[in-house]
């Protein structure tokens, strides 16, 4: 199963699973692939699966008061993704989960998880990671939404994201830095 290798090789970056345990994990894995735009959750939808981004680009979003997109969350190559709330909690999603690009996934079901766990302990410090992982990558982007002028944050994203600004559409781009296109562009415009 050559997809998982990547998922395999993420995982041993964290902890060791051995040829044995990965035999072991391969049952719970389902991959397949993602058209450009095509939904893995919408709004109201409940949240069945915990995504890992083989290639290509997801994102989490929702509709705010004003009826426009913000983007929370990317995910690129070797990145988790999923509504947290409702995965966890099997409730109903506020958010969707979008291909930006045609991605390759390898979904883990929420009805696995327990079984999995329970087969592969060392899993759950492997996912407790990637969640502080994932937690801090949040906290640190609320910061600087709150911190920082749009351009500021803009000039840092690029910086540490250079490949990845240049991959996404502007629009999801700009809505995760917490402004406008029309703003993205003028400031692209100032280089």
């Amino acid at each position: 199963m050559e997809m998982g290798s990547a998922l395999y090789k993420h995982i041993n970056k964290f902890i060791d699973l051995s040829s044995d345990e990965q035999e072991i994990l391969a049952p719970f894995l389902k991959s397949f692939p993602v058209k450009k735009k095509a939904f893995l959750l919408e709004q109201g939808q409940t949240c069945r699966a915990n995504y890992f981004v083989v290639k290509g680009c997801l994102r989490l979003y929702f509709i705010d008061i004003k009826g426009a997109e913000q983007t929370t969350q990317f995910a690129i190559e070797n990145w988790w993704i999923t509504d947290l709330t409702s995965f966890l909690f099997q409730e109903q999603s506020e958010f969707y989960i979008q291909a930006a690009e045609t991605t390759e996934v390898i979904a883990i079901e929420h009805h696995h998880y327990d079984e999995m766990f329970h087969k592969l302990p060392k899993l759950e410090r492997y996912f407790r990671l990637i969640l502080q992982k994932n937690h801090q990558a949040s906290q640190r982007r609320i910061k600087f939404l709150y911190s920082q002028t749009a351009e500021e944050r803009y000039r840092h994203f690029n910086s540490l994201f250079h490949e990845f600004v240049q991959r996404v559409p502007q629009y999801m781009l700009a809505s995760y830095l917490g402004f406008t296109p029309e703003f993205l562009s003028k400031i692209r415009a100032k280089k």
